[in-house]
């Protein structure tokens, strides 16, 4: 786990920041949303973040396969062999043999499966893998699929000084997890949501969103993955496309009737609507969120004029985990199952964004109610209860808030940082 402590020994650590860089930092991960348990590689705890290896983005990933598509298994009591279909999403590591054949040779799976290996699709990654599976789904009945999303940071850490690098240090921690997806009849009573529809927009064209959020060298040639300032503006773009698609088949007739004359007459007195000035409620009873940071959280609340309630899967994931990337969701729909708020009839509406740049969405219909109880998978369960917390703030103001009086003419870089005595 990364504590508020820990987090300052990572940054002391890097050589390369000044006073600066200190003080951005402190306002980004204060800003951020994220707690004090979320997880991050093992190199980093041993120091070598700055001389990744291969092995060791290897190692990251065998770590989560061999621990989370086994136990899913093993719940479900399916064979490996079993398992028809495998879609493997993980942005930034691209190994030989392929992280999908090390899984089928740990689990020893069939030599027919049908194998697909997604790379640098960013944090939307999952949702592209369950689409995949949809297609081939289509043509192929009563087949079983294994979906298996996470992110690889061991070889990605940035340790140099370009403040829209250093952000993504602040944002992403360690996880992942495994989905299960069939279209067997004799499989509909196990089964916990049906896919009711899903649509993927892409921005690549346009060059704006491009290059808002992409992984790139900075002048001393390290690779760090560049954050932009006009990535808010690239996902609303997305954003409202994508709902522009999706909205009309999951929504009312009447609700669409009532928007459009809505717009008509903001038209008229020509006035720009800020929010989507539609009632998503209207069709959705649940809002699975991807926890990309504060910032894309409060933006999609104040967009579909959302609730505390109706994002608080959201942020507590953001809090408690961080920012996963493609398997963040599935972290934020598990929070919705252990608070035991997902009845049967019940629809999930999901939103995830990524690099590229992409807005995926879809939405989930709940097949029966569901407890806490019947998933002893879910990793909220040893904890759910103490969710939500009184407050989400993080300690990093007090116990290095003294950085935003030092003189930077003056300030040199101490052996350790500081810590109030009436922290310790």
């Amino acid at each position: 786990m990364v504590s508020t402590h820990f987090s300052g020994e990572i940054i002391h650590r890097n050589k390369k920041l000044g006073l600066e860089e200190y003080k951005f930092l402190l306002k980004a991960i204060v800003s951020s949303g994220i707690g004090e348990q979320t997880y991050a590689p093992r190199l980093v705890f041993e120091g070598r973040e700055e001389r990744p290896t291969l092995q060791d983005g290897i190692s990251e990933m065998e770590e989560f396969y061999v621990d989370t598509i086994g136990k899913l298994l093993e719940r479900q009591q399916i064979s490996p062999q079993e398992v028809d279909i495998l879609v493997v999403n993980v942005s930034m590591l691209t190994s030989m043999p392929s992280l999908p054949s090390r899984i089928i040779n740990h689990y020893k799976m069939r030599e027919d499966i049908k194998v697909f290996n997604l790379t640098g699709m960013g944090c939307s990654a999952s949702l592209i893998s369950v689409d995949i599976v949809k297609n081939i789904f289509k043509s192929y009945p009563n087949k079983l699929a294994l979906v298996a999303t996470s992110e690889s940071l061991s070889p990605n850490w940035y340790s140099g000084n370009n403040r829209s690098m250093i952000l993504a240090n602040c944002l992403f921690r360690s996880g992942g997890a495994a989905i299960l997806l069939t279209n067997k009849r004799s499989l509909r009573k196990k089964a916990m949501f049906k896919l009711k529809c899903l649509e993927r927009t892409h921005h690549g064209a346009r060059e704006e969103s491009y290059n808002c959020c992409i992984q790139s060298e900075d002048k001393q040639g390290r690779v760090g993955f560049y954050l932009g300032k006009n990535l808010p503006k690239a996902a609303t773009r997305a954003l409202v496309d994508n709902l522009k698609v999706i909205a009309p088949k999951i929504l009312p007739v009447t609700e669409l009737l009532r928007f459009m004359v809505k717009l008509f007459i903001k038209k008229i007195k020509m006035r720009t609507p800020i929010k989507a000035g539609i009632n998503f409620k209207t069709g959705i009873e649940h809002f699975c969120i991807h926890t990309g940071g504060k910032a894309v959280i409060d933006g999609i609340q104040h967009s579909l004029d959302l609730t505390d309630y109706d994002i608080e899967p959201a942020r507590m994931t953001l809090y408690r985990f961080g920012n996963t990337s493609a398997s963040s969701l599935w972290y934020v729909l598990a929070y919705m199952e252990a608070k035991k708020r997902l009845k049967r009839g019940d629809r999930v509406f999901m939103i995830s964004f990524g690099a590229g740049f992409k807005c995926n969405s879809c939405v989930w219909e709940v097949l029966r109610d569901l407890t806490t109880g019947e998933s002893k998978g879910n990793v909220w369960n040893h904890c759910i209860n103490d969710y939500p917390p009184k407050s989400i703030s993080n300690p990093f103001t007090k116990m290095y808030g003294w950085l935003q009086d030092e003189d930077p003419d003056t300030f040199k870089i101490p052996e350790t940082f500081k810590i109030p005595d009436e922290y310790m």
